[in-house]
């Protein structure tokens, strides 16, 4: 169970890296082209971002969506079985392996945050949701 807690999921990832490039919420998701809420939503792990809008989150904030999903991922020996296949599949071009793998991990973090909650109450005193 601490493991979890420890873990940094993607969306604590894309709210530290705005913070870093001191941008408020409102001027990030203007760059994007995405409501405020919404991206409010992603970054508490509400919402897992498609891969159009990880890609333009990553731009706008000079780094890239690979870049953003590794430091999301928590340290394994490996990656899952899942990203394994798409790396191995033949029929797919880099490109699509690579969306794929980030829209995989992104949907496993979305999870990950969400079987969290349901554990039990919330951190903030709140009633669990």
């Amino acid at each position: 169970m601490e493991d979890e807690e420890s873990r940094v999921t993607l969306g604590e990832i894309i709210r530290r890296q705005r913070e870093l490039a001191e941008l408020s919420m409102r001027q990030l998701a203007s760059m994007v082209g995405i409501s405020n809420p919404y991206l409010s939503q992603i970054e508490r792990g509400l919402r897992a971002p498609s891969g159009r809008v990880l890609h333009a989150i990553a731009t706008s904030l000079r780094t890239t969506a690979d870049a953003l999903v590794a430091q999301a991922s928590p340290a394994t020996p490996g990656p899952p079985e899942v990203l394994r296949a798409i790396a191995a599949d033949p029929n797919l071009t880099a490109r699509q392996r690579q969306a794929l793998g980030e829209v995989y991990s992104a949907m496993a973090q979305v999870t990950i945050a969400r079987r969290g909650r349901e554990r039990g109450p919330a951190n903030d005193g709140r009633p669990g949701t």
